[in-house]
This record gives structure tokens, C-alpha cells and sequence, in this order.
């Protein structure tokens, strides 16, 4: 007999946190106090700083992670290791 391996790859999504508000709340996030609370549907916010690193999208004043979006933050200086600029912003590697 011939046995056929699928293997599916799947991309790991960043999980979504609540998040400073800052004027209004991004893309399925609602306002809660001074935060922003992610729905069920939410992608991981950052807030933004001038444009939004590769693979997120402007939503109000934050950047939503898209497909195939590394954890970013902001940048202050060199980035950490393990992180790559992009823009404002440092992407984890990986």
C-alpha cells in the first residue's frame, strides 16, 4: 500500500490584547474605560505610529495585524534582537 502524507500549514495568528484607547477603538475592538477590548473576531492591534509596519493595515489610529504579520513594536532606538526595523516599528524575526 501507498500511503500519501498531507502536511497543512497553517499560519500562527498573533492573538489579539486590549489596547490603550486612543480617539476611536480599531476594527472589532470596543471601548471599555481607557481600553480598547478585542471581540472574538479581532486581529492583534498596535497603536500607530506615522505608517504601519509590513503586513498591518491603518484602522483609526492603531494598525491591525494582517496574514503573515509579526509582532511589532514600537521603535525606540536600535531594535532588540531578534526584531528587524520596520518603520516606526520593530518586527520580531521568525
Amino acid at each position: 500500500m501507498n500511503f500519501i502524507l498531507l502536511v497543512l500549514s497553517t499560519a500562527i495568528a498573533i492573538p489579539p490584547v486590549p489596547i490603550e484607547k486612543i480617539g476611536l477603538c480599531p476594527t472589532n475592538y470596543q471601548p471599555s474605560g481607557d481600553y480598547c477590548m478585542p471581540r472574538s473576531n479581532a486581529k492583534f492591534a498596535i497603536i500607530k505610529i506615522g505608517l504601519c509596519p509590513t503586513n498591518y493595515s491603518s484602522s483609526s489610529n492603531y494598525c491591525l495585524a494582517e496574514q503573515n504579520a509579526k509582532r511589532a513594536i514600537p521603535k525606540n532606538g536600535m531594535c532588540p534582537s531578534g526584531y528587524t526595523t520596520s518603520g516606526n516599528y520593530c518586527l520580531e524575526l521568525g
